[in-house]
Order: C-alpha cells, then structure tokens, then sequence
C-alpha cells in the first residue's frame, strides 16, 4: 500500500471514528427566540437554573420550593395541577413521605393514556439535582409548554407525573403505581433520567414481555438521534434495576421507555450538579427525544403496545435505528459459517491461504488479546495503588477519566500494531482467518447467551466481504476496505468509551478487549501496512503522552474536587463521642479533626449505617461530649399473641434530623410496620447487616415501628439519627470547606449522628 493511501486510509478511519461520536447527538445552538411550538434548549434551561440553586431532597427546606415552582409552571399553561402525599416504602426498607405532582391533558379518545415521568427530588444531601433529574424535569414542562403552543388535542390523555422521593427508593412512583387511580388507565410511560451531567442519552426499554413493538413505534415515531441497541437492553434486563420505571413495569405491568444520560459521572450525585455543569448538548438530546415521541404516542394506539417477540436493534450514522427479528440471529450465523467455510475452501483451491500460515495467524491474535486484557484489568487497580485518592470517588469514575480511556485505548493499538508487525511474513488473506474464527465464537456465544448483542453479526459479515475480496485480489482497493470496516467503527467505537464511563474504571479491561477485538476487524485495511510498527511506536508515545496529562490532571482543583466527608457519632450508650470519616486519603479540611491519632477503626456497632456502595468508617478519632438531645423512644406495646410477640414504639425528634436508621440483631422478624406501611416479607427475609428501615424524616416526624416475632426472642434495636447541620450546628465551629473540596456522594456526610441500641428480653 502506498504511503499516500495509507494516511488517507488512516485518516478516514479516525474520521468516522469521530463521526460515530458526533452524529449521535445535536449540536446545542442558542435557540431562545425560537418558535414557541417548537423545543427550546434555553427556554429548557432556564427552569434547570430555577430548579438546582440548592440541594432539595425529601425533608430539605429547598424540596417544598422546587415543588412549589414546578407546580406553578404547570398552572401558567393553563394545567390543572394536583398533588399526592402518601408514606411508602419501596423494595429496599426505605421509607418516606412522597408528594408527587400530577397534571393532565386531556385527549379526544378513550384509549390508553400516554404518561411523562421524571422525579424533582435531589439526592441527600449536597447534590443541586441539575442532571438528576432536573433535566428530566424541564425536558417535560418545555415539551408540554411546546406541545399546548401547538394548539392541537392529542387522541390520547396526556398525564404529566413529577414524581417524588426517586433517589429514597423509587417512592413516587410505588405510591402512584399502587395507589392511584390514573395509574390504571396509562398504557405507555417515557421517563427521564441521568445518571452524570453530559453525553448521550441512551433509550432503554422497560417491559415484562418482548420488545418488539415497542421497538417498532419508537423507529415510527423517528427521532433525530436516537441511540438505543439491544445490547444495553439484554443487559440492563439481568441488573437490578433502580429507577421509577421499574416500579412501573413491576408492579403495574406498564411498558416504558427511559431516556438516560451517564457521562461526566464524577457529578453524578455530588454538589457539582449544577446548572453550569449540564452539557448543553445532551439537554438538547432530551429534548430530540421527547418532541417526536410525543407527537407520535399522543395519537398512537397505546393499547396495544405488549409483544411476545424480541426484536435485535442498534443505531448507526445514516441508517437511525436498525432493527430485526430474533428468529433470524441463528440464520444469520449460519449463513455466516457457511459463507466463511466456502471462502476457506476458495481461498486454499487458489492457494491464497496456506494451512501452516492460518495457524500462526492465531499467536499474534492469542498474544494481543492476553496483554491487552491483562493490563486493561489491572489498569485501575495500580492507578488506585499510584493514586490512593482516586479511592475517595466512590462510582469509580475519576475527573480525568476520559484520559485514561484515550490512553489504554491507544496502548492497545500500540500492542496490536507491533505485535502485527512482528508476523509480517504472514501475509493478510491468512492472518485474517483467526480473527474470523474467534468473531464467529463471540457470536454464537452472544447468540446462546446475550442474544440482545447479535448485530456482532453484521460488521463479522463486513469481515467476510473484505476476505472475499482480499482472497480474489492481489491489490484490493484501500478505500473499499475501509468502506468495509465501517460498520466494526460505528457500532464498536462507542462501546469502547461506554463501558468505563458507566460502570466505573475498573471496566477498563472491556475498553482494552474491544479495542483489539474491533482491530482485528480492520486487518483488511491495517494488514497491507508496510512498517506497522512505527504505528505502534506512535501509539505508545501517545499513550506516555495521555498518561502524563492525566497524572498531571491527577489532583484536586476548583473545578475537580475531592470529595471528603465529616460526622460527629454520638453513643447515648458508652456517652462517648468520635469524629468520623469515609475518606481513604484524609483531606487537609478532615485531618483537622482526624490528624496524627486517627486510626482504622472497629466498627461503632456489630451494624453500620447504611450507604451506596457498603461503604465503612475508614477512620475515627475521640471528640468532645456535645450535647445531642436524644429521640423520645415510647414503647407503646408489648404482649405475646399465641406464639408471637407483638412490640410497638415510638421514636420521636426532639431535634431538627434528617434520617432514622434502625437495625435489628440476627432475629426472624414475621412481619413489621412502619407508620402504617407494612415492609415485603421478601425484604425482611433478604434484608441485609441487620437493616429494618431507614427513614428520610419530613417536617420532623415521628417513627412508629410495629413488629411481630417469635416469642422468647431477644431483640436488640440499634438506632441512628442523623441531623445534615453539623457544619451549620451552633454548638460546632467546623470551617468552610475549601474550594478544592466537595462533599462526599453516596453516604452520610456533614451529620450528627446520635446511636443507640436498645435491649429487649
């Protein structure tokens, strides 16, 4: 291959590398003065900025003020708006009072009605809630605020639920499912979500049955960017999933269509959800969703929306969405086999492969795949080793994430061009036999076991075609090879990037293997390389290059915080006080109070309070006795019906708190009640580390506990009330924190936590 054509090759290919990134998403443009029948960006963001001054979770003060101007929105529309209050508990013991907001649009007919969700609440306790969901929120009064500008009725009802108390345990959205009257009447649900601050947004099918038509009115409804697959869909199918949707299709068989963004997932949860932080594009993205859908959807028949049939889709630059049945992926695969076996029988009778050669071919592929999948899987845990405060960012996800994935994916092509380069005197047509073979064995095991991700099969049949080629032709032309490889680029490419960014860094390895996997599908192109190792020497300088700027980007600034995290702990038991910490690496602010004696502590309990990801006290130092005024705890009733004993209390605040936690030792509990609401017999036979409740307290209402055991059996009750004002409490004099630091997601933070176990005989 010429030196010309190679770097007009190699450029293309980064170009449809980039393209595969940028077609995904609309580019944000100002758009205040446009249309008002049409979907403003601005206008969207101006409630965002409304919405996320401050942290507004259940119980904050911030909370009611949201709620209040979203309802006042809705009533500027001309909506009639109601609301409805309700305690649940959710799946997971969590329980909390939900005020959720409902408006509706009526429709001319008497189908199914069409219903948009996102949740207003922020989660406990610093996040502002820009993202999550406040993006979801204003997605929906801009789409509304645009559909009624258009003067036109739509066939179907149009309900808008605001739901409450997401971020407790899906609470909102239990207590519309199950208790109330519109929930009977919805046939389709679009919610809106985020799980970062920035990216795509990502559609993933809720439903009970098969996809199919779902699929099939979503392709209908044509949006201008969707990116779906049903890769992500198989797989978010075997994940516990947790939002108000899955209440939806679980509990009220309801089909449903989420709409969620996960990139910048440093932000995610923390105070750094800001307005300022919203990527102006991915808004924009939402916004491309829910316009088209709601046109469509609100005269769709929504009644007929439920399927038997699966069907395989993915998107892809040009084409949208592409889809097709299940029943074709075994056709499909063998077509493929049989087409590979008649090229193999081909290309020995034109002696083009040689057997001696497509055997060798396996080691250069054996050996890319072992060191790169070594390093990718190993990859985060020496950064943590190098980088001990990367441990502090509890999702997994540093701020210079996106660095690392440039850098390990450029390490891999820096492998897989050297280690290529050393068996040049294979020639291609031989060298591509292995890569064809492990191809088929990935598809036939996604077949078996993640038929979801069968579209595999569609860049393996581009393969195919440029090995037919290949075999038939001394000199192919480069150009049609890359046309060739263009599928491997468009669907493989975002993967790469998708799979660190969602599920944390340690996934890095599935950005090392699929960056090779998606090589060996461009061997076509990469195989007639003269001097593939200088590629490789290129790779590798860059990747050094990424490195050092990611070390350099590696501390913590203004911009890229470091979350630490402080708490005061009571034990009304011992009257003893600690400092205490969730930080692996104490921060300047924290060692104020953890300094030279801070020690790895034993636990405070035989349990602990409950966090995200089971996270513990890293480190704990004495404190002075303050005065923490205690709950009053009544025991109401006490008394043995038959062979159960029947125990009632009350925990009442005697100061402003937050949240309540009450953990049991290792007892049967046959049933228990928490004001009035009666927690799964599946939750207190799963329950976990002693777990009864956690209560999230609004307006510092009191716990009542009823629980029915067997007699003669010794209870101990261990309590955790936790007030989010010890930077604020006149009793402490704790300093700001500095610029460079946030509080910590995911656990108790900034909180008098007063304990107490109780013993009863």
């Amino acid at each position: 291959m010429k030196r010309f054509t190679k770097v007009i090759t190699l450029l293309l290919i980064l170009f449809a590398v980039y393209w595969s990134f940028k077609s995904a998403m609309p580019s944000y443009h100002e758009d205040a003065t446009a249309p008002l029948t049409e979907f403003s960006t601005d206008r969207a963001l101006t409630y965002v900025e409304k919405m996320s001054k401050e942290p507004h979770a259940v119980g904050f003060p911030a909370h009611t003020t949201v709620r209040n101007y979203i309802i006042s929105e809705l009533k500027s529309m001309g909506l009639e708006t109601t609301i409805q209050e309700g305690h649940t508990a959710g799946d997971w013991g969590n329980l909390s009072k939900a005020t959720n907001i409902l408006a509706r649009i009526k429709g001319s007919g008497k189908g199914k009605a069409l219903l948009l969700l996102s949740h207003y609440d922020s989660n406990p306790h610093s996040s502002l809630g820009a993202s999550d969901a406040g993006s979801g929120v204003a997605t929906i009064l801009e789409g509304v605020r645009a559909f009624l500008a258009s003067n036109k009725q739509p066939k179907n009802d149009i309900i808008i639920l605001i739901s409450d108390a997401e971020e407790l345990g899906l609470n909102g959205a239990d207590l519309f499912v199950n208790g109330h009257p519109w929930a009977k009447e919805v046939g389709l649900t679009l919610n809106f979500e985020a799980r970062g601050s920035g990216g795509p947004s990502y559609m993933l099918v809720e439903t009970n049955r098969g996809n199919g038509k779902l699929i099939s009115e979503f392709i209908k409804a044509n949006p201008e960017f969707p990116v779906a697959n049903s890769l992500v869909y198989s797989i978010y199918k075997m994940l516990p999933n947790d939002t108000d949707l899955t209440v939806f299709r679980e509990d009220g068989d309801i089909e449903g269509l989420n709409f969620a963004f996960i990139d910048d997932h440093y932000d995610y949860h923390t105070v750094r959800d800001s307005y300022e932080r919203l990527n102006r594009n991915t808004l924009a993205h939402q916004g491309s969703y829910l316009m088209p859908l709601l046109y469509h959807f609100a005269d769709a028949d929504l009644n007929n929306l439920k399927s038997l049939n699966d069907l395989v889709y993915f998107n892809v630059p040009f084409f949208k969405m592409v889809s097709y049945p299940f029943e074709w992926i075994w056709p499909m695969f063998a077509l493929a086999l049989l087409f590979f076996g008649v090229l193999l029988v081909n290309g020995f009778r034109k002696k083009t492969l040689d057997a001696r050669q497509s055997l060798l071919g396996f080691v250069p592929m054996l050996i890319t795949l072992t060191i790169n999948g070594i390093v990718g899987y190993f990859s985060f845990k020496v950064l943590k080793w190098l980088y001990p405060a990367y441990a502090d960012i509890l999702h997994g996800f540093t701020y210079n994430g996106h660095t690392y994935i440039a850098a390990f994916v450029l390490f891999s092509l820096a492998i897989c061009f050297w280690v290529y380069h050393k068996f040049k005197h294979i020639n291609t047509p031989n060298l591509l036999v292995a890569p064809i073979i492990i191809w088929l064995v990935i598809c036939g095991l996604v077949g078996t076991y993640l038929p979801g991700a069968s579209f595999f099969i569609i860049p393996l049949y581009a393969l195919l075609v440029s090995f037919m080629v290949i075999i038939n032709q001394k000199n192919p032309s480069a150009y049609l090879l890359v046309f060739l490889a263009l599928p491997a680029l468009f669907i493989y490419a975002p993967f790469i990037k998708m799979f660190p960014i969602g599920l944390g860094l340690k996934m890095m390895v599935a950005t090392t293997l699929l960056t090779t996997l998606t090589f060996y599908l461009l061997l076509p192109v990469f195989g007639f390389y003269k001097n593939k190792h200088r590629l490789g020497i290129l790779g590798l300088l860059l990747f050094m290059g990424f490195m050092v700027s990611a070390h350099i980007n590696s501390g913590f600034n203004e911009e890229n915080a470091k979350p630490t995290s402080l708490l005061y702990v009571y034990d009304a038991n011992s009257n003893h006080a600690k400092w205490a910490t969730y930080e692996q690496v104490i921060s300047d602010w924290t060692s104020q109070y953890i300094g030279d004696t801070k020690k790895v502590p034993e636990k405070l309990a035989d349990k602990t309070i409950s966090s995200k990801y089971s996270s513990g006290f890293t480190y704990v130092t004495d404190a002075p006795i303050k005065e923490i005024i205690a709950p009053k705890i009544e025991t109401t009733l006490d008394t043995l019906i038959g062979n159960e004993r029947v125990l009632e209390l009350c925990i009442t605040p005697q100061r402003n708190v937050n949240r309540l936690e009450v953990f049991t030792n290792t007892v049967e509990i046959k049933k228990a009640v928490i004001n009035g609401i009666e927690l799964s017999e599946y939750y207190l036979t799963h329950r976990k580390n002693g777990k009864l409740v956690t209560h999230y307290i609004s307006n510092n209402e009191y716990t009542e506990i009823r629980l029915t055991l067997p007699k003669d059996t010794p209870l101990e009750l261990t309590l955790y009330e936790a007030s989010n004002d010890l930077l604020t409490n006149p009793q402490f004099t704790i300093p700001e924190r500095p610029t460079n630091n946030i509080p910590m997601p995911f656990i108790l933070n900034d909180a008098i936590l007063w304990t107490k176990t109780l013993y009863y005989e």
